[in-house]
């Protein structure tokens, strides 16, 4: 069992909770991501780390309510527990593996959007850490769904804040913000790292590639399984399939294939739409041991 230490809501269907996890926390690195499963008849639920603390031995997760799982999980206090916390899982961050000193001499953009907040915090955090400076571009759909604001504000060289209502911050959405910035501001980055709904994902890696500026994206939102065994996060990245889960969660954003990925999304949501994925894709269909049968 896995004690709650903190639990919190951060905004409206927005829950935060501190999970004791020690060997996770002794382990995981920055994109990496865990499986929670509130007891023997939940659902397994994959959630980016949000934060990890070596020595109290802790993980934070971050989720949002978008199903019974979820709503369950938000019902939670501390001294409460799950009955599985697996992890971490996936494959860390590319700079992770970086020299520090070449990271140093590169200039980093960081673009949250929502829920992705809370998977961009611990990459900016790291950054902070090995003395690099970061901009970070955070987008919410009112100042209400805002998370983690102070958290990244002390961590990231520059935060820029946008929102779509015009709330807080710069009216509108991210790109428009990456646009200001390196068109209007004259700022260059060598690297582009976008976290958020896939959709924003999408316009966010158009907006990029025009500037001709490398994007690094999570595909994380597709994760069902998070083994490669159920097939949802499939997806094509340039000529070749790939899955999020095994394979990821980052990929270059500018080589996956999004409105693919939405498209297999919405048709995976239902009984049929699930049995004409297996149908249509044969034994490619799962990641991972790709014969376990994970729809039967």
């Amino acid at each position: 069992m896995y004690s709650i230490k903190r639990a919190e809501k951060l905004a409206d269907k927005i829950f935060l909770m501190d999970v004791v996890a020690p060997r996770i926390a002794k382990h995981c690195e920055p994109g990496q991501f865990i499986i929670a499963k509130t007891d023997e008849a939940g659902e397994r639920i994959p959630l980016t780390i949000c934060d990890y603390d070596r020595e109290a031995g802790t993980i934070t997760i971050v989720f949002q309510i978008v199903g019974a799982s979820t709503e369950r999980m938000s019902y939670l206090k501390e001294g409460d527990v799950f009955q599985d916390f697996v992890g971490p899982l996936g494959c860390p961050s590319e700079f992770v593996k970086e020299d520090i000193e070449a990271l140093k001499q590169k200039k980093f953009l960081f673009v949250a959007g929502g829920v992705g907040t809370a998977p961009v915090y611990p990459q900016v955090k790291w950054m902070k850490e090995h003395g690099i400076s970061v901009d970070v571009v955070m987008g919410a759909k009112t100042k209400d769904m805002l998370i983690l604001e102070k958290e990244m504000q002390e961590v990231a060289g520059n935060l820029y804040v946008a929102t779509d209502d015009g709330s807080y911050g710069t009216p509108g959405m991210v790109t428009g913000v990456i646009e200001d910035l390196v068109k209007n501001q004259g700022k260059h980055y060598d690297t582009c790292v976008a976290i958020g709904p896939m959709i924003m994902m999408k316009f966010v890696c158009l907006m990029t590639k025009g500037l001709e500026l490398p994007t690094i994206v999570s595909l994380n939102p597709i994760m069902v399984d998070g083994t490669g065994m159920c097939g949802a996060c499939r997806v094509t990245v340039g000529d070749e399939v790939k899955f999020a889960c095994v394979d990821g969660p980052e990929f270059d954003g500018h080589l996956v294939n999004f409105d693919e990925a939405m498209k297999r999304q919405q048709m995976y949501k239902t009984q049929e739409g699930r049995a004409m994925l297996k149908l249509q894709e044969g034994d490619t269909h799962h990641g991972g041991c790709g014969h376990c049968g994970g729809d039967e």
